[in-house]
């Protein structure tokens, strides 16, 4: 247990979970997307759904894909600094099944580039969260270590080109994930880290034939 556990996030209230988790929530889907966040259709589910309002979570979802810390006093006027940045939002209830969390949302989001993705998270308590899907592709993903990934084609030896620009740039692998959608089709790999991957390594796997996109998640 860290100090983090045992006093909580720093963060514009009134609830770790329903605000601070969502602004982290927020954070983690604008850096998935890759891009400023043009149009936001966001699914609340569970508790998320009921008190979003009272809570203040839809207001924090905005302020993460903004790209605002849980500190920021702006959260409370998000929806005013949304609009003046061309950003569209869209709320509705939906059911993600009896196993989701309680404080889940699922994001549709467009950017202001054209790129779309789906996240689909948690506010596990504490201000902490929890990346369940990106896309079709489930996976675990906190945004409490430095991540990289990365969306590629499923091709023989694309892993040994990306941890070699890694190795290379210094970066030690903690852990890492692949999963795809079949046989040589879409794939993502999800790698932690025990640095934060540069803007170097970044732009060299970015530049690998087999890979689509690679994107780096990092919050506060």
């Amino acid at each position: 247990m860290n100090i983090f556990d045992v006093i909580g996030p720093i963060m514009i209230g009134p609830s770790s979970s329903h605000t601070a988790g969502a602004v982290r929530l927020g954070n983690v889907a604008r850096l998935i997307l890759g891009e400023a966040v043009r149009e936001a259709r966001i699914g609340l589910h569970g508790s998320f759904a009921e008190t979003h309002q009272g809570h203040g979570t839809d207001l924090a979802l905005v302020a993460g894909l903004l790209g605002w810390a849980t500190d920021d006093l702006r959260i409370p006027r998000s929806f005013e600094f949304a609009e003046a940045a061309g950003l569209t939002v869209a709320f509705s209830e939906i059911h993600l099944g009896e196993l989701a969390h309680p404080n889940s949302v699922r994001f549709e989001l467009t950017g202001q580039e054209g790129g779309r993705s789906e996240v689909t998270g948690a506010s596990i308590g504490g201000g902490r969260v929890l990346v369940t899907r990106v896309d079709d592709f489930p996976v675990e993903l906190t945004g409490d270590f430095a991540t990289l990934l990365v969306t590629h084609r499923d091709r023989p030896g694309v892993i040994s080109l990306v941890t070699g620009v890694l190795g290379h740039q210094g970066i030690n692998i903690a852990q890492m994930r692949v999963s795809r959608e079949q046989k040589g089709a879409r794939a993502l790999m999800v790698l932690e880290t025990d640095q934060t991957v540069t803007d170097e390594a970044l732009r060299a796997i970015a530049a690998l034939p087999p890979v689509e996109a690679a994107r780096r998640i990092q919050i506060d």
